[in-house]
């Protein structure tokens, strides 16, 4: 809530979504990508990660492509099945880079709340 019950922005929010992108304005990293990626770094597993999203593996597969052909560097090591399954493990560059984003969302989050509540305490008055 950005008011007090009853007042006219009681039912009015803040939102903002934070990407990385090229010189060219391409997007590189967003949400979907971030959370694609966060999920790989979870499981394991490019699969679970498409399944966690609820996209195609292939779309899954397509969307981190695009992010490292865009970064010029590999997020994701990809070693094929076998016996016991394949697996996905991020690159050292890839933990860095989404460790990175976590902490910037992280404060992002901290410095918008301090900005809307002072944007909101302003017209509420």
């Amino acid at each position: 809530m950005a008011g007090p019950k009853g007042s006219k922005y009681y039912d009015i929010f803040l939102k903002f979504k934070v990407w990385l992108e090229n010189t060219h304005g391409e997007s590189i990293l967003g949400n979907g990508k971030f959370e694609l990626i966060d999920y790989i770094d979870q499981y394991g597993s490019l699969k679970v990660a498409a399944d966690k999203l609820e996209v195609s593996y292939r779309k899954a597969w397509g969307m981190l492509r695009e992010a490292e052909e865009k970064l010029g560097f590999s997020l994701v090591e990809k070693h094929r099945g076998g016996q016991h399954g394949g697996r996905s493990v991020l690159t050292d560059e890839g933990k860095i880079l989404i460790e990175a984003y976590r902490e910037l969302l992280v404060e992002f989050d901290e410095a918008i709340y301090q900005i809307t509540k002072k944007f909101f305490n302003k017209v509420n008055k």
